[in-house]
């Protein structure tokens, strides 16, 4: 049983544990309402891309792949890591899926990459970090297609998984595919046209950095509308905890008082 001291020092802990989590449930809602706004415009890149790869389809699905894997360093956010951490162990495992269980695994964050590393250790190819601190922005997304065109890694296509925003308190892990330069010019769209070689491999690396930047603000979105009901649930259940700590408390202050009664009319009656 539990002295009235250790109630009243485990209360006021979860006090401040209460304060820490409604300010940082206020600074998410802040946050979100920016990352939603960059959300929206930077979909329309992905919107482009979807528009290209559309009209100039692969002639072959690609079994070698580059999954590009999308978190943060961040935690306290639910479960967004374990989301596209899972859906990388599925694309990997599934035999229906087609894909060389071999394919190199890029991911930006820290905390999805620390997942992967223990079952798909040996598929780490490159890893991003102090990227989407803040809103991210199409230089982030510059940056890391640059260092993934110039990291070597052979591969004929790339998967991008990514959590999709659906509402401020949904999300879900999605695959996009972006296809390799090689790819654009054999499909039978880009063969009907004479075109040089640069042309082709600009438009590769450019609807990389596209695809990169619209999945990164989208997951950027979802981090923060999953941090501020990670707080929101963590405040709730505080409050749950103060309640019951304080009823505890002044049922053995009670309980003490009552004791203490007893002895006074107890020695009254003594004497």
């Amino acid at each position: 049983m539990a002295t009235l001291r250790e109630i009243e020092l485990r209360l006021k802990s979860v006090r401040n544990i209460e304060k820490i989590t409604k300010s940082m449930k206020m600074i998410a809602s802040t946050k979100l309402a920016k990352a939603q706004r960059a959300m929206v415009s930077g979909k329309e890149y992905g919107i482009a891309n979807a528009e290209v790869f559309k009209n100039a389809p692969a002639d072959e699905p690609a079994k070698r792949k580059l999954i590009v894997v999308i978190s943060s360093d961040k935690g306290l956010c639910g479960g967004i890591h374990s989301s596209v951490s899972k859906a990388t162990r599925r694309l990997i495992n599934d035999p229906e899926s087609g894909i060389d269980p071999s394919s190199p695994i890029m991911v930006i964050g820290d905390k999805s990459k620390a997942q992967l590393s223990r079952a798909l250790g040996q598929n780490l190819s490159l890893s991003f970090n102090q990227i989407g601190r803040d809103i991210p922005t199409f230089a982030d997304a510059a940056g890391v297609a640059d260092l993934i065109i110039k990291s070597g890694v052979e591969y004929d296509s790339i998967a991008i998984v990514y959590n999709k925003f659906i509402s401020a308190i949904s999300y879900e892990a999605t695959v996009v595919e972006v296809e390799s330069e090689e790819a654009l010019k054999e499909s039978a769209g880009f063969k009907a046209y004479e075109m040089e070689d640069d042309v082709t491999k600009d438009l590769a690396e450019f609807s990389l950095a596209n695809a990169i930047f619209a999945a990164l603000v989208e997951s950027h979105a979802c981090e923060q509308s999953a941090r501020r009901t990670a707080m929101d649930n963590a405040s709730k259940n505080a409050g749950e905890m103060i309640g019951r700590l304080q009823m505890q408390y002044n049922r053995g202050r009670q309980a003490a008082i009552t004791n203490e009664l007893v002895d006074i009319i107890t020695g009254a009656s003594a004497l």
